[in-house]
């Protein structure tokens, strides 16, 4: 797979436009994640792995198991897409004040509830510690 050069979006718009390519999405959290290392298997830690363009999933030659960028991230367990979990995470990570979960809920389009559910994973990942578990 290609690696996509990413510039950091500095405006709303902009960081909404850049995030609605899947693709550029999967990059980011992807290079977040791994780093220059690249992706390995979250069950077995095999680095022989298969991508699958068409579901933007590894599939592991060894154990033969399918999986995700999401996994081990604040994304994991969650049918939101990548486009509004990193618009979101923006939002929160560039807003003068707090962000409320009403803003998000506003400005990415969807319900309020889900809107409280994101910003409570981002500041849980925001913690110091870094302990999802707290």
């Amino acid at each position: 797979m290609e690696s996509a050069k990413f510039s950091y979006p500095s405006g709303l718009m902009e960081a909404i436009k850049t995030f609605t390519d899947p693709q550029t999405c999967l990059e980011v959290v992807k290079g977040a994640k791994w780093g220059t290392k690249g992706p390995t298997c979250p069950r077995c830690e095999s680095k022989r792995l298969s991508f699958l363009k068409t579901r933007l999933m590894w599939k592991c030659l060894d154990c033969q198991k399918q999986f995700s960028v999401k996994v081990g991230t604040l994304f994991e367990d969650s049918a939101l897409s990548l486009d509004k979990w990193l618009a979101a995470v923006w939002l929160v990570t560039n807003c003068r004040h707090r962000a409320s979960s009403f803003e998000i809920h506003r400005t990415i389009g969807v319900t309020q509830k889900t809107g409280w559910f994101i910003l409570h994973r981002i500041r849980l990942a925001m913690q110091s510690n870094g302990n999802a578990d707290s």
